[in-house]
């Protein structure tokens, strides 16, 4: 074989090589080039719509605070299964800021029971709910922080529409209680990258 056929050869393996790894690149390689997702539709009088496949978004963590350690009547007994957009979980690690269309959603289950093999504790039980909150400061210009707030129902089966929460039933409380309306000290996860967003 000459020369030039080697090199005719070499240059036909490398083009398909190159196309190969085009075609097996993942999406996400030209992430920073592309707009991120809307990761939750709204209806035309601005309902949310229920956020489809969560479950498979950040998971950032999950607080319980139970009926028995709060008298009985904790404002929040359930455990919130809390997850965040990838979208905006990225912008948090590189900025270590909410970006607008950042979607957190809330995936209340009950405490369910209290003894299982690995001793006594709280267990998750079934799903009992679901709520998301939405940052947005084109379609929240008035709300504080531009965050909404939207609940889907504390029962099953829940609505596929929701409208949004008057701002003094949330906003208020993350805006006094929380850091930048969301409660990242609750959620090691999220906790752990806007500390490392800010070195």
């Amino acid at each position: 074989m000459n020369i030039r056929m080697l090199m005719g050869l070499s240059c036909a393996v490398g083009v398909s090589a190159m196309g190969i790894w085009l075609s097996t690149t993942p999406a996400g390689f030209a992430q920073e080039k592309r707009e991120a997702k809307t990761w939750v539709e709204f209806t035309a009088d601005g309902k949310a719509k229920q956020p489809v496949g969560y479950r498979k978004w950040v998971f950032l963590g999950s607080p319980v605070t139970p009926n028995d350690m709060n008298d009985g009547e904790a404002p929040f007994p359930e455990f919130h299964n809390t997850y965040m957009d990838p979208d905006s979980f990225a912008h948090v690690e590189k900025t270590g800021e909410y970006r607008d269309g950042t979607v957190l959603v809330k995936e209340l289950v009950a405490v369910g029971s209290k003894e299982e093999s690995s001793g006594k504790g709280y267990f998750q039980g079934d799903f009992s709910g679901l709520e998301i909150s939405v940052k947005d400061s084109k379609r929240f210009p008035k709300e504080p922080g531009h965050w909404a707030y939207f609940s889907f129902g504390h029962k099953y089966p829940l609505k596929a529409e929701a409208t949004m929460n008057g701002a003094a039933s949330c906003n208020s409380c993350h805006d006094k209680n929380a850091t930048k309306f969301v409660f990242s000290d609750l959620y090691p996860v999220l906790k752990d990258s806007l500390q490392k967003a800010k070195k």
